[in-house]
């Protein structure tokens, strides 16, 4: 028996600029998690005959680390709210915004999580990063301290995760204050090293919006494109479209929510 469940009825509708229906180009196809032009014709098929399974229902965790004022919490409210803060907060503990996408017609939810860079902070943020289906680490493209951290923050966050079973990223930030000569030294060191972990790299600038949304799009894509892929791995020849068929109206539109945790520290 078929059971026809309205993803609207549990989430919150979808931006009219949250639509995903082409896979986005990676930055860098040399350190891309995946060089094709399309989403995998399995997934596409699967989409258009609404055998998604509960990909529709299910929220893909997503953390950002990295050094204290490489710009975490910038990347995160350029892209959610098309704002930029000039007085820097630094993060006490977690904060995380929701994401709501329409990819290939099906509805996919993203908890971006926001985790504090400060030493002291450290053992409560580690906590949050249990579950995450993708990891961001960023560095500041004109610090290179910080892109040299950022294998420790890549360790501590896949010790709390399968690491055969996460997405990396590495995003450089605050690309608008770097000269080009001095952006072209900082990006080699940083493309050796995300193809080293088999990170997808990125460079941006919250400032300007420069290749933000594009590169949140392309997490979400990628992110829907492996959970369709697990669902088609589990199910086997059962059609998951008999258990739970999704209806997402594209034409309805979603404020962004947000949760803060509190004060974790002193």
């Amino acid at each position: 028996m078929s059971l026809r469940v309205s993803a609207m009825s549990v989430f919150p509708p979808i931006r009219r600029d949250r639509v995903i229906a082409q896979l986005p180009r990676a930055f860098i196809k040399e350190a891309a998690l995946n060089v094709t032009e399309d989403f995998n014709n399995k997934v596409r098929t699967a989409c258009q005959e609404q055998r998604t399974g509960t990909v529709g229902f299910k929220i893909s965790k997503v953390i950002v680390v990295g050094d204290l004022a490489v710009g975490k919490t910038c990347l995160i409210n350029r892209f959610c709210k098309d704002a930029f803060d000039k007085n820097y907060k630094a993060t006490i503990g977690v904060d995380f915004e929701m994401e709501r996408f329409e990819v290939l017609g099906v509805p996919f939810s993203l908890q971006l999580w926001d985790t504090a860079g400060q030493e002291r902070f450290k053992c409560i943020a580690s906590t949050y990063y249990r579950g995450a289906q993708v990891v961001i680490i960023a560095f500041d493209v004109n610090d290179i301290a910080s892109l040299s951290h950022t294998r420790q923050w890549l360790e501590d966050a896949l010790r709390e995760n399968d690491p055969t079973s996460v997405q990396l990223f590495l995003v450089g930030t605050k690309k608008d204050l770097s000269s080009p000569a001095q952006y072209s030294r900082i990006e080699q060191d940083a493309l050796k090293f995300a193809k080293e972990i088999h990170a997808e790299y990125w460079a941006v600038s919250s400032l300007t919006g420069e290749n933000v949304k594009e590169f949140f799009f392309r997490v979400a894509a990628l992110a829907f494109e492996t959970n369709v892929l697990a669902e088609l791995e589990k199910s086997g020849s059962r059609q998951i479209g008999d258990v739970v068929r999704i209806n997402s109206p594209s034409s309805n539109l979603y404020t962004t929510t947000k949760k803060k945790q509190g004060n974790c520290c002193q």
